[in-house]
């Protein structure tokens, strides 16, 4: 299975690094990984929607022409599906029997996601109804993707 993480803006804090390399790591086992970290857009506070759009229109461009031909494109959004790591799982397992070894997630910047990208999605996955830092998100990604794979292969994963 190739699974590729298009993420906005690049990871600063080394807790975070580290976390990732680790995940990285542990994933050369099950698939192959591709993290494409594209430019996030300067922000300031107190934006109006008007200049978060025009952003998120921005970012929406980098992210879109790095997503693979024929990758089944899951984006990572508040009002996306819940679902359990084993239903994660599942679902993977699900689109490897269909033919889609190819699998591409979807990580916004500080604010959010364009209605493009969402649009072209296959799939909208939600980790919670509360926001994450996106740098931690990838972390968490990544560990919900080795878990799934665990899961799937019917191997001891912690609780």
């Amino acid at each position: 299975m190739n699974i590729t993480i298009i993420s906005v803006g690049k990871i600063k804090e080394k807790y975070i690094n580290s976390g990732i390399k680790e995940f990285t790591k542990r994933l050369s086992a099950y698939c192959k990984l591709k993290i494409i970290e594209v430019k996030d857009e300067p922000t300031k506070e107190n934006m109006t929607e008007s200049e978060e759009n025009i952003i998120k229109k921005k970012e929406a461009e980098k992210i879109i022409s790095k997503i693979p031909n024929g990758s089944y494109v899951i984006t990572l959004c508040i009002e996306g599906k819940e679902l359990s790591s084993e239903q994660l799982a599942e679902k993977l397992d699900s689109l490897a029997l269909t033919g889609n070894s190819n699998i591409t997630f979807i990580i916004g910047g500080s604010v959010g996601l364009h209605d493009e990208v969402i649009k072209i999605s296959n799939m909208k996955l939600s980790f919670s109804k509360m926001t994450f830092p996106h740098q931690l998100m990838r972390l968490i990604l990544l560990e919900q993707i080795y878990r799934s794979f665990r899961i799937s292969r019917g191997e001891p994963y912690h609780k």
